[in-house]
């Protein structure tokens, strides 16, 4: 749905349409992508600022920067607060060695700390035993089909992340389920292959990958996606897109009634046309019929009217209000700054639910990031570990005007910006 791949979903589905639904041009909007990546741009459209809580020139001031641009922090996060909307949770893996794990020399490829995204369809989260919200261990397994003596085999690959410890291992398994794409969806294990067995000290008391819901509930560690919920309200708007889009196609050429005796006739006195070629019909006589096409509204006002309902519905369940889309009354002529960031109460209350969780977890990605640098650093780094401070942006363009009027209140009128500043910023 977020990629907009619907027509995908009926070639692999063909065989299980009926005619008149594998003839129907079938016409989609993509909703779901524009409610994902609202979130993402009020999320990390705007970087968020990173503090030490210490002085800008501190050295661990400048050892979260430094960690943050290595890791190209911001579009990691940006990318990650896309995909969190569409598939409900989303997770960090941090780890220490090289980018490119070897082929360059460590001159041009140093170790460091490095940040990445892990795809969530691969972890396995271990929950406490008393509590489902408590996540006490990671168990990242992706299945690789391998090449050996005996031709091709699959493997499972496993890493699971502990407090201090990731333990690797490597299963052997036949797969036993197909789809119908021939795509395998269930494996049986049959062996362990404990030669792979590897332990590997961290150095760091936490597992180190950080799980971020989309959000949650209290009984249940998974996150709940954004678009889930709108499935059945994204069917009817599609289904009633192509209904219109069907009526206005039938009659963009639209058949034509003539008086009888219009038309040629045979030598038996039958006018000659074919009505589903021709589109043409012969009806009663000059004296009862005026030459007139054929055509039927197919109530098309109720259908528009259902439509404009729908997406009514759809952007209050999203928590969409149309100054964020540009619909409706979003015109921003004469309105403040606050006025607009009013009208956007609804979305800015869906960013702020999501910021929570962000928040959270970027502190503990940062703060097992600089463990990490100490535990496995050749040399001790010269700062100290700290919890860092996230200040989020919201979003929103900043009124100037307004700005200024609140800088001049606060400071009673006194200038708080130079002549030469005030030039270079006009002149750009």
């Amino acid at each position: 749905l977020f990629l907009g791949k619907h027509y995908d979903v009926f070639e692999k589905n063909v065989a299980y349409l009926t005619g008149r639904q594998a003839n129907l041009v079938y016409v989609t909007a993509n909703l779901a992508g524009i409610i994902c990546k609202k979130s993402a741009d009020f999320l990390f459209g705007e970087s968020p600022v990173y503090s030490a809580g210490t002085s800008d020139n501190s050295n661990e001031q400048k050892a979260i920067e430094r960690i943050v641009a290595d890791n190209d922090l911001n579009i990691t996060l940006y990318e990650s607060a896309l995909s969190n909307a569409y598939r409900g949770d989303s997770f960090f893996k941090i780890r220490w060695g090289q980018r490119f794990g070897g082929a360059l020399p460590e001159d041009q490829d140093p170790f460091r700390v490095i940040i990445e995204a892990q795809n969530p369809e691969f972890v396995f989260p271990e929950t406490s035993p008393t509590d489902a919200k408590h996540i006490i261990a990671y168990h990242i397994a992706y299945p690789q089909l391998v090449e050996n003596t005996n031709g091709e085999e699959w493997i499972l690959n496993v890493e699971s992340h502990y407090p201090g410890v990731i333990r690797y291992a490597k299963f052997r398994m036949n797969p036993i389920q197909y789809n119908v794409d021939n795509e395998v969806e269930q494996w049986k294990i049959y062996a362990e292959i404990t030669n792979a067995r590897r332990e590997v000290k961290t150095g760091v008391p936490f597992p180190l990958v950080v799980h971020v819901p989309n959000y949650s509930l209290d009984d249940n560690w998974q996150g709940i996606d954004d678009l889930t919920e709108h499935h059945g309200i994204f069917d009817e708007i599609n289904n009633r897109l192509s209904k219109i889009a069907e009526i206005l196609d039938k009659h963009s050429d639209p058949a034509m009634v003539v008086p009888a005796g219009t038309l040629g006739e045979d030598e038996y006195g039958n006018p000659i046309f074919h009505a589903g070629r021709d589109k043409v019909f012969e009806v009663m006589d000059k004296s009862e019929v005026i030459p007139q096409y054929i055509t039927w509204n197919g109530q098309l006002d109720a259908a528009f009217k259902e439509l404009e309902k729908l997406l009514d519905l759809l952007f209050i369940n999203a928590e969409l209000p149309p100054v964020a889309l540009g619909k409706d009354n979003s015109g921003t002529s004469g309105a403040s700054g606050l006025s607009i960031k009013w009208r956007m109460n609804s979305l800015l209350a869906k960013i702020n639910r999501k910021r929570q969780y962000y928040d959270k977890a970027l502190k503990q990605v940062l703060l097992i990031a600089q463990l990490l640098e100490h535990a496995q650093s050749d040399k001790k780094p010269d700062y100290d570990v700290v919890t860092p401070i996230i200040k989020f942006k919201d979003g929103l363009p900043d009124d100037e005007m307004e700005q200024a009027t609140i800088a001049q209140i606060r400071t009673g009128g006194k200038p708080v910006q130079s002549q030469l500043s005030a030039i270079m910023e006009v002149h750009g």
